[in-house]
Formats: C-alpha cells, sequence, structure tokens
C-alpha cells in the first residue's frame, strides 16, 4: 500500500463484538498501526469482552439492541460525530477467524487504485479446514450466485470483512440490523455502481462458538435474511 506519508488517509476499524472476550484482545494487538482509531461495539456481552477491549486500547460502545446490523449502525452513529471524518471504514469480526494484518491489502485498492469498496473473500484454498461450515459456504455460493445472476454482480463471498470509503458507506444509508448489513452493503454496491473488488484472504477457525452459523435458529435466519435482500433488490 501507497500514501502520501504526510498526508495518510484516516481509516477507522468497526469491530461488533458479543462474547469475544477470549479473541477480542488478540484480534486488537494484531491490527496494523495505520489505523487511527478501532471502535469496539459490545452487543449486550456478558463475559469480559469490554474490559479486555479497553485495555487492549479501543474505544468501546455498547449496543443494547441484539444483531450484527445493529452493532454496525451503533459504530457508524460514534463515527460520524468524529472532529475529523475518516476516508476508509474497515469492518472486522471479533473472533479471530480472519488475518487482521490483512488490512492492508483491503484498503490498498482504494488507496492506490480508485476503489470503492473491497470485500475479503474466504477463498477455499485461502480457508483453514472446517473454518467455515457446510451451511455458510452453502449460503455463500448460493447468494453470490444470485446475484450474478440478478445483477451480474463478480462477488464469490459475503465475508465480513471489508474495506469502504465512508462517502460512499454514507450513501448506502444501510438499515439492516440483523444478519443481512454484509449482503445489503453488496447489493447497494452494486445498486450505487461502485467501484467494487474482491481480494483473497485467510480464514481460520474462530475462536468460541459462532452466534449465526453455530445455531440452527441462527443459520436459518441469516439465511432468510440474505435471500430476502437479493430478491427485495432483484424486483426493485
Amino acid at each position: 500500500m501507497t500514501f502520501d506519508p504526510l498526508n495518510p488517509p484516516k481509516i477507522v476499524v468497526i469491530i461488533p463484538a458479543y462474547n469475544e472476550a477470549q479473541s477480542i484482545g488478540l484480534v486488537l494487538a494484531e491490527i496494523p498501526a495505520i489505523v487511527s482509531e478501532v471502535i469496539v461495539v459490545n452487543n449486550r456481552s456478558t463475559d469480559e469482552t469490554v474490559a479486555v477491549a479497553e485495555k487492549a486500547g479501543a474505544k468501546v460502545l455498547t449496543e443494547n439492541k441484539m444483531g450484527y446490523g445493529h452493532a454496525c449502525l451503533k459504530g457508524m452513529a460514534y463515527v460520524a460525530q468524529m472532529e475529523k471524518l475518516p476516508e476508509i471504514i474497515v469492518f472486522l469480526d471479533g473472533d479471530y477467524s480472519d488475518f487482521p494484518e490483512e488490512l492492508l491489502d483491503l484498503v490498498a485498492p482504494i488507496t492506490n487504485d480508485g476503489y470503492d469498496f473491497v470485500v475479503g473473500a474466504r477463498k477455499k484454498a485461502l480457508r483453514e479446514a472446517g473454518s467455515m461450515t457446510p451451511q455458510q459456504v452453502f449460503g455463500n455460493a448460493l447468494a453470490c450466485t444470485l446475484m450474478k445472476l440478478f445483477f451480474r454482480a463478480t462477488f464469490t463471498d459475503l465475508g465480513p470483512f471489508r474495506a469502504i470509503k465512508y462517502k460512499r458507506l454514507l450513501d448506502m444509508n444501510m438499515s439492516d440490523t440483523t444478519y443481512g448489513w454484509t449482503v445489503e452493503m453488496q447489493l447497494k454496491a452494486l445498486r450505487n455502481r461502485l467501484k467494487y473488488k474482491e481480494i483473497g484472504v485467510r480464514y481460520k477457525k474462530r475462536i468460541g462458538v459462532s452466534k449465526v452459523s453455530g445455531t440452527v435458529k441462527g443459520t436459518i435466519f441469516a439465511g432468510v435474511k440474505i435471500l430476502g435482500w437479493i430478491f427485495k433488490y432483484s424486483f426493485k
């Protein structure tokens, strides 16, 4: 990644977190120093997530409305009040399944090549065995196939590790409060004709149990939300 060392881009990371005390410190320790601020949004954790994140130097917010999207929106509301707004927002999970140092690879197409939006794709060759459940693999493939069919999209994954220009994110007027957040962003990137791309990122088994794919209810609800967004947009 290249940028003007006298005027580097302001990058802010938003991490939704629910009971990630075992992993959040590891995530925060590996975020590159180029990041201006890291926001951890505590989504009603009952463990030591808040204490660990604060000790590691993150700005910790609390969102009592359960839901991945609720947490992301809380982080965005905080960003909107900053005296100096960021150029780039990076979304990252708190379960240590991603490699935070690859943030540099995610933002490089934005800073170097004028892209608006970059998704970290959890490609099979880069994934640790067992890091994604069969239902996750199938759901991602189905969603991306439908986006290709309806919108000629080139996405292959709904990976949560992603970077986007802050102004373009605001233009999206994001609204999903639960599991549809990632696909909503990708659909709105298509609708708004953003310059986007995927880059392959490594992916390992998360620490702890997934709140989505780790339960039957979470898996079904996530699938319904994702397909709902796709079909909603396909008939607009």
